[in-house]
């Protein structure tokens, strides 16, 4: 459940909010991508961002802890980024 390093950002909350609350963007305001928390909540005016959010909440859940720590933990995540794609080294 993440080693509690850097932003202390954790993989069940992040993946819990994103099943529950997915189509407003919650979990990408939590993991600090505020831009792509606004096309989540942009995109439940025409019902896909229900299913976003329970796609990238279960990616969260069985993404390793290494795995979410070095993108949301050790690092700031950019403001559009989605957790279905991968990060820009």
């Amino acid at each position: 459940m993440g080693n509690g390093t850097g932003r202390g950002k954790q993989k069940i909350v992040a993946g819990i909010l994103a099943i529950l609350l997915g189509f407003l963007g919650i979990h990408h305001f939590y993991l600090g991508s505020v831009g792509a928390g606004l096309i989540c909540l942009a995109a439940s005016l025409v019902c896909l961002g229900g299913l976003i959010g329970l796609v990238e909440g279960i990616l969260l859940l069985v993404m390793s802890d290494q795995e979410f720590d070095a993108r949301y933990n050790l690092r700031t995540p950019e403001s559009m980024e989605f957790v279905f794609l991968k990060p820009k080294t």
